[in-house]
């Protein structure tokens, strides 16, 4: 339960809280415990008045619009997917920088399907940032939801391409896979709880202003 004299501030565990630890301890916050090691799901911090809560990252969003959590990091593609009704996006963290991109088989004439008119099936989690690319480019699609390993969509056939996070595209490689069009840039945002916002401005607004001060001199 969130409590009205603590901040609860919402991570997932991988790639964002690694690169928010950093930001935490600048403002002079530092997780008291490691969650690779650790098998608690709320986390202490040497500040009483903040602690961390691990969720999965697509949750992020959800325990913050409706107050499980009063802040959280989250990437701008799970903001997309989940809507920011309910959210304060005060800042960009400029972290867990990646992109989202369409990506085919090796042997796949994306360009000339697409100039053609071919009706393609494409896999992804992100379905609302594919259905408005593709629609944006008058390309018709078929979209088939997945969550994970998707990859192997191709592959197998399920799918004539993906829409997926890229970061170094080693993955892509790996699966003789190519990728064919970058859709945008994706880094990670702090989002705030608007009732957290107006009830706990004081403590909020130092913690965005330490995470703005931090992310401009990295």
């Amino acid at each position: 339960m969130n409590t009205p004299d603590v901040l609860t501030l919402a991570l997932s565990k991988g790639r964002i809280y690694d690169e928010t630890l950093p930001l935490l301890k600048a403002a002079g916050i530092e997780v008291l415990e490691d969650p690779d090691t650790s098998r608690k799901l709320i986390l202490a911090t040497n500040d009483a008045a903040v602690r961390v809560v691990l969720v999965r990252a697509t949750d992020v969003p959800t325990y913050v619009q409706y107050g499980g959590a009063d802040l959280g990091v989250t990437g701008l593609d799970t903001l997309i997917e989940h809507g920011s009704h309910g959210l304060v996006q005060p800042l960009d963290l400029g972290i867990a920088r990646c992109r989202v991109s369409v990506a085919v088989r090796a042997d796949f004439d994306y360009a000339t399907a697409v100039r053609q008119g071919a009706r393609l099936r494409v896999a992804t989690k992100y379905v609302s940032i594919a259905r408005e690319f593709f629609a944006a480019k008058g390309v018709h699609v078929d979209l088939i939801k997945l969550y994970g390993s998707m990859e192997l969509a191709p592959l197998t056939g399920l799918a004539d391409a993906i829409v997926d996070l890229v970061s170094t595209g080693s993955t892509l490689r790996a699966n003789q896979l190519v990728e064919v069009e970058r859709i945008m840039d994706i880094s990670s945002r702090l989002v705030v709880n608007q009732a957290s916002l107006k009830l706990k401005q004081a403590p909020i607004r130092r913690l965005i202003d330490a995470f703005a001060t931090a992310t401009a001199t990295a």
